[in-house]
Order: structure tokens, then sequence, then C-alpha cells
């Protein structure tokens, strides 16, 4: 399962920005997952949690937005949603097409509160 080397490196770059930041915890953490890039979203909440339950990341709510898989078709230009990988263009029945977004995951945001906050 890819997902716990996933939640790993999610903790670490967290880890890494509270350090940074002074943060004494961290309250929040919102991803964007791309719907082609094989990752299953409930299994990555399972394993951040047990990722995470030492250190600063510990509770921290994980709220994980899902981005739309699209295509640019190499025979008529269109651009088009995917559903997966391996969709034919809609528009001219052309394939396969050029993945052009659903791939990613980034941290988009981390919610910290600073040793400062009481």
């Amino acid at each position: 399962m890819h997902e716990m080397a996933l939640a790993e490196s999610i903790v670490q770059l967290v880890e890494e920005t509270a350090a940074r930041e002074g943060a004494r915890r961290v309250s929040c953490i919102v991803l964007e997952i791309g719907q082609l890039a094989a990752v299953e979203s409930e299994a990555l909440r399972f394993c951040f949690a047990a990722a995470a339950r030492q250190g600063v990341a510990c509770g921290a709510a994980l709220e994980i937005r899902d981005v739309p898989g699209s295509g640019r078709c190499g025979a008529c230009g269109e651009t088009v949603a995917l559903l997966t990988r391996y969709d034919i263009c809609p528009a001219c029945g052309h394939a396969p097409l050029e993945i052009v977004g659903g791939l990613e995951m980034r941290v988009r945001e981390i919610g910290i509160e600073s040793s400062e906050e009481v």
C-alpha cells in the first residue's frame, strides 16, 4: 500500500514546515489529489492518522480535495474531462489522450497554531 509512504512524506513535510514556522501544533492539512493519481483517499486518511500519531500533526484534520482529470486530444486539440487514464476523446474518438490534469498530489494548506497563541 503506497498510501503509507505518501502519508509519511506528508507528515514529514508538515513537521518541517511547523518547525520552520515555530508552530506548537498543526490543526489541519488540506491536500489536493488528482482523480487519476491512483491514491485511495480513505486509505490515505487511515495511514495519515497512524503516521501522525506522535508529533505536531497528531489529531490534525485532513481535508482531501479531488482534482478532476483532464486530457488533451492530439488529433482535434480538444481538452476534455477524463474519468480514467484510458478514456477516448468524446469529440473525435481519438486515443490516447495526453493527460494534463488529475495526476497531481499537493499539500495546499497547513493550519498551524504558533507557540505565541494562547
